[in-house]
């Protein structure tokens, strides 16, 4: 005898449970699945750069970032929740997810790092109102950037150094590396060693 298939989630269900719960989870394949608890330093010093370079930038324009704690319908009946998500809609005060995102930040880890670099990369570019993702590197000043160019294509180019800047046009910004990565100690290189 065969077992009954699993349930699955609607995105109503899902934010109904979520809401009693005290860890964070995201709505994939129609299951809750647990997000990660902890993140090294290096990687939430990155997030909160992000979020105070974004909403100091952002300050008085119709857009606004959000933390993970925001959520995104990625795909129907699938909920993501990026490291940050600048929304350019209409914010409902009791809504759970976000209205119009425009970009979305990812701060790679250990753990995630091939899942968000391809898996999840591919299904946040599946959002239409979507215009900008950035993958941001933890060990190195370093900022893969996506964007969808005028024929809805997305293009991909690596901006590396803290000297240099990524210039966001899609939200009237730019957003110095700089900054992105103030206060971060970055581990050291591995240096090769001759053979001698």
């Amino acid at each position: 005898m065969s077992e009954p298939a699993p349930r699955r989630w609607s995105v109503q269900d899902f934010f109904a449970w979520q809401e009693h719960q005290d860890e964070r989870y995201e709505l994939v394949g129609g299951a809750p699945v647990r997000m990660r608890a902890v993140a090294r330093n290096v990687r939430d010093d990155i997030v909160v750069n992000l979020v105070a370079e974004f909403r100091t930038r952002l300050r008085g324009k119709p857009c606004r970032p959000f933390t993970g704690d925001d959520s995104v319908e990625t795909l129907p009946g699938q909920i993501r929740r990026p490291d940050l998500d600048v929304d350019g809609g209409a914010r409902d005060p009791n809504g759970l997810t976000a209205a119009e995102p425009r970009l979305f930040a990812e701060v790679l880890s250990p753990s995630t790092r091939d899942f968000d670099a391809f898996d999840k990369l591919e299904e946040y570019k599946a959002v239409a109102s979507l215009a900008v993702i950035l993958l941001v590197e933890p060990n190195a000043p370093e900022i893969a950037l996506w964007r969808r160019d005028a024929d809805g294509a997305w293009q991909r180019r690596l901006v590396s150094g803290l000297d240099r800047s990524i210039n966001l046009p899609e939200l009237d910004m730019s957003l110095a590396l700089a900054d992105v990565y103030d206060g971060v100690a970055f581990p050291p290189r591995p240096r090769l060693v001759s053979g001698t």
